[in-house]
């Protein structure tokens, strides 16, 4: 990871984090600069960036971790998500696609069940269930807890 700072963003990033959400593909809905914590390089471009989201008062999700493909298999992702759990509070949510969940596994979040969703993860889970005919064959959405 070398050759990276890894801090809190700036407003004039802002720009920079929503391209690189749409580059990568994640959901881009909520994205505000101020919850962010980004990845520059030496040249100050947004390597990568993950937030926090409030879902009302006590519930909080890992969101938009996202690292650019010119930069992946350095570190970042797990650099950002370790500086994001170290400042915010338990319990923290995320969701991902199955494939992902191993990944979050290693940072102590388990899948949860659907009765043990907050009302907007099971929501959310809900529209993915339905939109069955628009998602690839074999995709599940997992929605992950650390205590």
């Amino acid at each position: 990871m070398t050759g990276y700072e890894i801090r809190p963003a700036l407003e004039s990033e802002s720009t920079q984090i929503r391209s690189l959400i749409h580059l990568v593909g994640i959901n881009p809905t909520g994205l505000d600069w101020r919850r962010f914590v980004v990845a520059v390089d030496q040249t100050r471009q947004v390597a990568a960036c993950g937030q926090v989201k409030p879902h009302g008062s006590d519930v909080r999700e890992l969101a938009s971790i996202a690292v650019h493909p010119e930069h992946r298999g350095r570190g970042l992702a797990r650099a950002i998500i370790e500086v994001l759990m170290r400042e915010n509070p338990r319990p923290l949510y995320l969701t991902c696609m199955s494939h992902n969940g191993p990944m979050y596994e290693k940072f102590g979040f388990r899948v949860i069940k659907v009765e043990q969703m907050p009302r907007y993860f099971a929501r959310i889970r809900k529209l993915f269930d339905v939109a069955v005919l628009f998602r690839k064959p074999g995709e599940e959405l997992l929605v992950m807890k650390l205590e």
